[in-house]
């Protein structure tokens, strides 16, 4: 024989429904991510001879900010492919 369970004590659906849903961290691109370990300022990302290195060996593989890549005159080859 079964003995019923006291409805308070049946739970159902979902218990955080209706909550706000937790914000997703952002997640830097490589590109920030050289910024940051060459510790630049935006104003002196033209003038950094490291940056436009990094910038001309990975221009094709990962974002690198038009504006930049048009102040070092740097060509983007948009059929390139790491295969």
């Amino acid at each position: 024989m079964r003995v019923p369970v006291p409805a308070w004590k049946r739970r159902r659906g979902n218990p955080k429904w209706g909550q706000p849903l937790k914000p997703i961290p952002a997640l830097l691109t490589e590109f920030e991510a050289e910024v940051a370990r060459l510790r630049l300022e935006k104003s002196e990302y033209v003038f950094s001879v490291e940056l436009k290195r990094w910038c001309k060996s990975n221009r094709n593989r990962v974002y690198v900010p038009e504006w930049l890549l048009d102040e070092w005159a740097m060509p983007v080859d948009t059929n390139w492919s790491a295969a």
